[in-house]
């Protein structure tokens, strides 16, 4: 008999549960619009299919998809005053969080890497981040990320659950669920640390790396607007990413046998809600190009607007005028 999971409870009282699903109800509207009209104003506007808003626009997807594997399943929850989760939606939790995480990693690194390419190297930029790369290293980085997420996720599921079935987490992770199994999981715990520190740690050194070639050129520009908005344009990503690491770090590579505490749900937000959330506010109000595309299509639709209803308003007038531009 396969048993269901039993996630936990952001608060015993009826009210502070309504009012958490309701905050963070509201944080997922406001994140998944973001990013989505940020998809679709660097896919709509031509001049932004450039390799800098084709990253963007991929990060914004991903980042809906990555906030949309947690933050409603646990808001229904609240609502419901429910805390029963499958084995299979536990799994699929434990596998997309994986997989979202792991290729948002590398989408923040290739961003970065394309920022030092067109700073630092800029002669050199279509050559460097050339379309056929940019496609090839986003398949690239789903492919490995759907692989790594499996096999994390089926080296979880093997072991057998016999302590408990009460996950100690707004949603199942691999650390709470290793605490919840009745075998050895140092195995578990040693895959999970060597990966981290050669994939995240590793994209971690060339993030920063690339950052300090960045702000060294950067400082020997002249005292003016290009200065500044590099500044203000870096120094927020480099935060984003040192809050998403950071905090993922903490939660996947802590002891098995350190009790779980509020601390851990916490971090937990951190790594799964803030990234998705800041990504746009980063790169859409700091952004002038992002925002000229925006006034832009919101005037054209506008415009269009006006045309239409002035259509239906005089079709005859229009149509003889227009027969007549034609002659």
């Amino acid at each position: 008999m396969t048993m269901d999971f039993l996630l936990m409870e952001i608060s015993d009282m009826r009210d502070l549960q309504l009012f958490y699903a309701m905050s963070f109800f509201l944080i997922y509207l406001m994140t998944v619009m973001g990013n989505l009209v940020i998809a679709a104003v660097t896919t709509l506007d031509k001049s932004l299919h450039t390799p800098m808003y084709f990253f963007l626009r991929n990060l914004s997807i991903l980042d809906s998809c990555y906030i949309s594997v947690t933050v409603p399943n646990s808001c229904v929850n609240s609502l419901l005053g429910t805390r029963s989760i499958s084995r299979a939606g536990c799994g699929a939790q434990v596998f997309f969080v994986i997989f979202f995480a792991f290729v948002e990693v590398l989408f923040l690194t290739m961003m970065a890497h394309d920022r030092f390419a067109a700073i630092c190297r800029p002669l050199h930029y279509p050559v460097i981040m050339s379309p056929r790369l940019c496609v090839h290293s986003t398949l690239v980085a789903l492919l490995t990320g759907l692989i790594y997420a499996a096999l994390h996720t089926l080296n979880t599921f093997r072991l057998p659950f016999c302590h408990s079935h009460a996950v100690q987490q707004l949603f199942c992770d691999i650390p709470s669920l290793l605490k919840l199994s009745c075998s050895d999981t140092f195995s578990n715990q040693i895959a999970i640390l060597v990966s981290s520190v050669v994939i995240c740690g590793g994209c971690f050194i060339y993030i920063i790396k690339s950052y300090i070639h960045i702000f060294s050129t950067v400082i020997k520009f002249p005292v003016g607007a290009d200065r500044k908005k590099a500044f203000s344009t870096c120094v927020p990503h480099i935060l984003v990413v040192v809050v998403f690491l950071s905090s993922g770090f903490y939660v996947y590579l802590r002891p098995s046998a350190i009790s779980a505490s509020i601390r851990d749900m916490v971090m937990s937000v951190f790594y799964s809600v803030i990234p998705p959330l800041f990504n746009p506010l980063i790169y859409s109000l700091r952004n002038e190009q992002i925002k000229c595309a925006m006034r832009k299509l919101m005037t054209r639709r506008i415009n269009s607007g006006n045309v239409f209803r002035i259509k239906k308003t005089f079709p005859l007038q229009l149509s003889h005028s227009h027969v007549c531009g034609n002659k």
